[in-house]
């Protein structure tokens, strides 16, 4: 499936990646591709849901909304604020891909950004600088993590 993506400078979210505190390098961030929003619903459809349009509105159906999709439930948000750039160990151990292996971190139906493996764990907290329950899914693996608001996460396995 070939998508249309958005200029990252155009981007309505792009100052998450152009924070001082939490810099992106010019190489990540030509890497980091936001989706128009005809790609992103067809991505959201394909590997999130093709009855909600945000993670609040799962229901009967929907993989992620099944119990058993999700194995582990941490939290991520003392790592956020911590000085340490490193995401939480279980995620890693849970999401052991390859460095280049293509990733969707997906807001909502309409707000969706591919990315490398990579790049997503070198840069993690400017991507949940919004933090409204976005998952993050590979079309190439099982595994899935999904973030909420309240400074957990879970690790599961899509359906």
């Amino acid at each position: 499936m070939t998508h249309t993506y958005i200029p990252l400078e155009n981007y309505k979210r792009k100052w998450i990646f152009n924070h001082k505190d939490l810099p992106v390098s010019e190489a990540d961030k030509a890497q980091i591709k936001p989706l128009a929003e005809k790609s992103a619903m067809l991505v959201w459809n394909q590997w999130i849901s093709n009855k909600s349009s945000r993670a609040e509105q799962f229901a009967k159906g929907d993989w992620a909304a099944k119990a058993d999709a999700w194995s582990l439930t941490e939290h991520w948000q003392a790592a956020w604020d911590s000085e340490d750039e490193q995401l939480p160990e279980a995620i890693l151990q849970h999401m052991d891909w390859a460095a280049d292996t293509p990733i969707f971190f997906c807001y909502e139906k309409y707000q969706i950004i591919e990315t490398r493996w990579d790049v997503f764990v070198r840069n993690w907290k400017c991507f949940l600088f919004f933090d409204d329950g976005p998952l993050l899914v590979s079309p190439k693996q099982k595994q899935a993590l999904f973030f909420q608001q309240n400074g957990q996460y879970q690790l599961g396995l899509r359906g």
